[in-house]
């Protein structure tokens, strides 16, 4: 980020109608957290080769009984059919196994006349068991042979409904029985620190941290600071780079600090536009005095936080700043975002907002200025159209859990304020538990196996792409635990499923150029996911900046419906590693899915375009962009009759998009003579929209001609005054 000195100074639509929506069940979990103690390892049971499978149906009773429901280890989820005889219950392995048992776990429609049947190819059968003497209940069946498809047959109900399943478990080995189990859950690792009231020596813990990572920009330490439900006296925890801090209740109130969550700039001389990769989750804060300062810049997430007091933005003594982002927060005091250039702030409240600078974006939040750009530069607006809040670890009892909130439409405010949140509970025992020195092959087959994923905090290095292939799979990151691909691979891939999480953990490119760094697959689908979407939260991409990193396009979704909440998505521009091919990287984002929601997006200095857009119907609500400092003169951003590539493009065959609150500031400083035509490009047509766009140029290092397309003044001279366009067309 460039050190630019700053003086202090409707809703939307409702979405247009495509593929019909499935209905989703949204179960209310209700938890009283206890005096904790620490967790213990246990040794995990066998792990059914059928969780989390492909699982298909004869028939469902209605639309909260499907067939995955049967296969998803949850034993309070259940697949039911019509009333009627024969109907049955498949399971895909995904590969051939050898298989020993089957157990069937019967809600009070139980089958009394039954056969558990193999294929290997989901077309051919062969009975493997019958019954016609079947008791409901728990049932366990020997079953022998190799099958990829195995199923539950029931030719005679035993009740006048339906065939009715809460688990079908397949048990067996892919690997003639030679290979391991993977076991869910286990210990968090070293640089996981988890601390009740009563653990002594916890601020020099978090100082002796600090000390480490203030200042470690591109270093290799990676932490997560956890706080059991009670009350902190005496807290001043200051927060480095690669550091998580949070609490472990359902609720920010649980864990309560008398005392701050500090980030200041002190160690880049009250400079905070480098204070990335660091967040602070969870907690409720009474602030020593009054007022808790969090002076961040990029990648650096305040969720889920109640302050009793005020939040101030800004680095002591007022000094640079270029964030940032809140969600699912309430502030009861006043926020101060004093020399802070951007903000977005989501489904939140908030006693007042003090000032604005050049773009102050706000969803869904109670207390937010009225909309008022250009002048103040409030982007208000009253709901965020879609959202879920991040998933987060907590404790129940003495277990670790990881809590994934429920969706929300038209939401506003917080998820938390008025009650119990809304969502799903995951015991550990369901993730793999990703340590430093774990390979992709590893990694995979624990995807395979059915479990999600918890990456604690380190540095890991994959030599394949780590395939996300299971509806709702949670892929979580605790201390932005970093990804690097090497020889070029895609880092991560995750099919087109319903409900896949990611959330948490960084993705730094290798020195072989890689053709994309994560991808949300379905290229050619028209798979419709509104009611259960793939969210990506938290989820940043760096390339270069630690060392050489290469790759075409960082972020590709082919995926509908994909929602990406809060991202920094960076080809650096300084550390190791950089240069105009050193760390060449032409795309930031590409969407080509439809009804794709960008909340918080953060996308900077691309060889080429920076965020591309070709599916239908994509809304953006807040954009920043720094277009690339070191493009070396005038050809090379030569994009044939035009000057530059766009910040943001929207394809020619595009006819539905919108976004709101957006801007692009140019820092060309090596040739400041270059010129963009403009920093926003998109189809004039009516459904194509834009609210408050503004375009910079810092300091006369470059300048743009135009807004967006032929509209909006021209920037110039060297004030770094924004050049805005209200609405358009």
């Amino acid at each position: 980020m460039p050190a630019v000195g700053i003086p202090l100074t409707a809703a939307p639509p409702p979405r247009a109608a495509r593929k019909g929506l499935v209905g989703a069940v949204v179960t209310a979990l209700a938890a009283a957290l206890l005096a904790l103690t620490p967790a213990t390892d246990a040794e995990a049971a066998p792990v059914p080769l059928s969780q989390g499978k492909q699982a298909t149906a004869s028939s469902q009773e209605h639309y909260g009984t499907p067939a995955g429901s049967a296969v998803d280890g949850d034993p309070g989820t259940r697949w039911s059919s019509a009333a009627s005889d024969p109907q049955w219950l498949s399971v895909d392995l995904g590969a051939p196994a050898a298989l020993d048992r089957v157990e069937l776990s019967w809600e009070a429609a139980y089958a009394k006349t039954y056969r558990i049947e193999l294929s290997s190819n989901g077309t051919d059968w062969s009975t493997a068991y019958s019954t016609t003497t079947g008791s409901g209940g728990a049932e366990t069946v020997d079953v022998s042979g190799t099958a990829r498809y195995v199923r539950m047959l029931g030719t005679a109900r035993a009740t006048g409904y339906g065939y009715s399943l809460w688990e079908f478990k397949v048990f067996g080995s892919t690997d003639g029985g030679t290979g391991p189990v993977i076991p869910g859950g286990g210990d968090l690792g070293p640089n996981v620190h988890v601390f009740d009231p009563s653990t002594p020596g916890i601020q020099a813990e978090l100082d002796q941290v600090f000390a480490q990572q203030e200042s470690a920009q591109f270093g290799s330490g990676r932490h997560a600071f956890f706080f059991k439900p009670g009350t902190y006296d005496d807290i001043n925890a200051q927060i480095g780079f690669y550091t998580q801090i949070a609490g472990l209740g359902l609720k920010p109130d649980d864990t309560t600090f008398n005392g701050d969550v500090t980030v200041d700039a002190g160690w880049f001389n009250g400079n905070a536009t480098q204070n990335f990769w660091r967040s602070a989750e969870n907690l409720a804060l009474n602030p020593v005095s009054g007022t808790n300062r969090w002076a961040v810049s990029q990648a650096a997430s305040f969720r889920r936080m109640h302050v009793k007091g005020a939040l101030n933005l800004a680095p002591n003594g007022y000094g640079w700043a270029s964030g940032g982002y809140i969600a699912d927060s309430k502030i009861d005091g006043q926020v101060g975002p004093y020399s802070q250039q951007q903000w977005y702030t989501r489904d939140s409240t908030i006693g007042g907002w003090s000032n604005d600078v050049w773009n102050m974006t706000f969803s869904g939040v109670e207390g937010a200025p009225a909309n008022s750009f250009p002048e103040p530069r409030y982007t208000t607006l009253d709901t965020t159209p879609v959202s879920r809040e991040k998933p987060f670890l907590h404790m129940d009892g003495n277990e670790f859990k990881v809590f994934a909130p429920a969706k929300r439409t038209n939401a506003r405010g917080t998820t938390w304020a008025d009650g119990t949140p809304q969502g799903t509970s995951i015991p550990l025992s369901k993730f793999y538990v990703v340590k430093p020195g774990a390979t992709a092959t590893t990694i995979n087959a624990a995807l395979e196996q059915g479990l999600n994923l918890l990456f604690t905090p380190g540095i890991y290095h994959v030599d394949r792409t780590i395939d996300v292939k299971r509806a709702d799979t949670v892929v979580l990151g605790l201390g932005l635990a970093t990804i690097i691909p090497d020889n070029g691979v895609t880092a991560m891939k995750v099919a087109d499923v319903d409900g896949v999480k990611l959330a948490g953990f960084l993705i730094d490119a290798g020195p072989v150029n890689s053709p994309t760094l994560l991808e949300i697959d379905g290229q050619g689908a028209s798979a419709d996911h509104a009611a259960n979407p793939t969210t990506v939260q938290d989820v940043y991409v760096r390339v270069g900046g630690a060392g050489p990193g290469k790759a075409t396009t960082s972020i590709l979704v082919n995926s509908d419906d994909v929602i990406i909440d809060h991202t920094w998505v960076w080809r650096a521009d300084h550390g190791e590693g950089v240069g105009w091919e050193t760390n060449r990287a032409d795309y930031g984002v590409r969407v080509n899915g439809d009804d794709v929601l960008a909340t918080g997006l953060f996308v900077e200095h691309f060889n080429k375009y920076d965020v591309e857009w070709y599916g239908e119907r994509g809304r953006t609500i807040f954009y920043q962009n720094e277009k690339a400092y070191d493009a070396p003169d005038q050809a090379a951003i030569q994009n044939g009759t035009t000057k530059g590539y766009a910040a943001y493009r929207v394809d020619d065959s595009v006819d539905v998009h919108e976004g709101w609150g957006m801007g692009s500031y140019s820092n060309y400083d090596v040739d400041p003579t270059i010129r963009q035509d403009h920093g926003f490009e998109a189809p004039v047509k009516p459904g194509v929209r834009f609210h408050s766009l503004l375009v910079v140029s810092l300091g006369g290092n470059g300048h743009y001609d135009h807004v967006i397309n032929d509209t909006g003044s021209p920037t110039s001279g060297t004030s770094t005054l924004p050049s805005t366009v209200v609405s358009y067309p």
